[in-house]
């Protein structure tokens, strides 16, 4: 069985919002977006790189930015290792659902994340690499979780995907940039395709960010 989860109510995820941009604002030398058109009406699956422990943080932080900033967002959901949830049982009340990998239970929690997706203004985070990886690695492995659960979304879902890097340059705090890519809808939904299309803008987005340095 799965813990269910138990969103941020509105009110709530923005005094979270203002909290986490002040630390991060403090923490960090810039944060950087760059933008992407959002579609109204839609749910939105929001992909991102799993790098750091600071990963849902930082997604917070884009979702507030990007999605509510436009009015577009209602709800955030979370899929955490199940583990996870039972040492920090707070989790729930952020937002956050389990899932337990290798356990029959899990077929569970892609039709919960399916659900979750087929109502309008409902945000699901999601890390389709299953472990922490380097933000320079040049390829993104997805794991099969998207295949089981994209075609069970009713109604429309948009697919973002964000590569967030991390570097410092010219300064002691280090910088964060969120290189947003559309990928489109639930409905055209082509899994190889899809990962393709990432692994292509993360590579480009490594590039843009390293500056001035060539790669063969």
């Amino acid at each position: 069985m799965i813990i269910k989860a138990k969103p941020l109510p509105p009110f709530f995820f923005r005094c979270g919002a203002i909290l986490i941009g002040w630390l991060l604002k403090r923490r960090f030398n810039k944060l950087v977006i760059s933008d992407v058109d959002v579609r109204p009406d839609h749910s939105y699956l929001l992909m991102c790189n799993h790098f750091s422990f600071l990963d849902g943080i930082l997604a917070y932080y884009l979702c507030a930015k990007v999605l509510k900033k436009k009015n577009v967002m209602k709800h955030l959901y979370i899929m955490s290792l199940k583990k996870q949830m039972q040492k920090n049982k707070w989790l729930k009340y952020c937002g956050s659902f389990s899932v337990d990998p290798g356990k029959r239970s899990i077929q569970e929690s892609f039709d919960y994340a399916a659900e979750v997706l087929s109502t309008p203004g409902n945000v699901l985070l999601f890390y389709p690499q299953g472990n922490l990886e380097s933000s320079h690695v040049r390829h993104i492995q997805f794991q099969d979780g998207l295949r089981e659960i994209v075609p069970q979304v009713k109604g429309h879902c948009q697919l973002i995907w964000s590569s967030n890097l991390m570097e410092y340059f010219e300064s002691t705090k280090p910088s964060i940039y969120f290189n947003l890519l559309d990928c489109g809808t639930s409905r055209e939904f082509d899994f190889e395709a899809l990962k393709q299309n990432v692994n292509t803008h993360h590579r480009l987005a490594i590039a843009k960010n390293i500056r001035f340095t060539k790669e063969p």
